[in-house]
């Protein structure tokens, strides 16, 4: 039989799991709306954020940053190299690779983006105490972090997996 202890974390973590979807759902679309906005997709933002925060980089260096397939990256680039937001130059250290950079161009874009989500944040967060502001990003870093060790692409444990569904782990 379960202890109070367990029943109750059970309970918290039941009621985290709601929480934390809702918020991911949540901010998706509104992020979606946001984003879009300035004539790019999510998807596209957040290759400028790498791009932006990380520095040059290849295209496979960039689907593992992105958590996708290297031939949605590759489309989700040629998007952002049309639109002028980044570059393809050689590879410093490979000459047959390709090396992406974000422009300026696309920093401005993404770093106006990304200031109106603080101001969204900012707003969020005014009339709360520093103390819960601070314990609040903690916790979702937390979150982030514990979710990102865990995550293994198109992987699932046996009991997991759907009738019929494919994938490491899945039978």
């Amino acid at each position: 039989m379960a202890s109070a202890a367990t029943t109750k974390l059970m309970l918290d973590a039941r009621k985290l799991q709601a929480a934390v979807a809702e918020l991911v759902r949540i901010y998706q679309v509104r992020d979606r709306d946001r984003i879009c906005c300035h004539d790019i997709s999510v998807t596209q933002c957040h290759a400028l954020e790498v791009l932006a925060t990380r520095g040059p980089m290849r295209a496979q260096a960039m689907a593992e940053a992105l958590r996708l397939d290297k031939s949605t990256v590759t489309r989700v680039i040629d998007a952002l190299v049309r639109k002028a937001y980044v570059e393809r130059l050689p590879d410093p250290d490979d000459a047959r690779a390709q090396s992406l950079r974000i422009t300026p161009a696309g920093r401005a874009l993404f770093k106006r983006i990304d200031d109106e989500m603080v101001q969204q944040q900012a707003a969020l967060l005014g009339d709360l105490a520093p103390e819960v502001r601070a314990g609040a990003t903690e916790l979702i870093r937390r979150l982030a972090k514990a979710a990102e060790q865990r995550f293994v692409p198109g992987a699932c444990a046996p009991s997991e997996c759907a009738p019929g569904e494919a994938g490491p782990g899945c039978g």
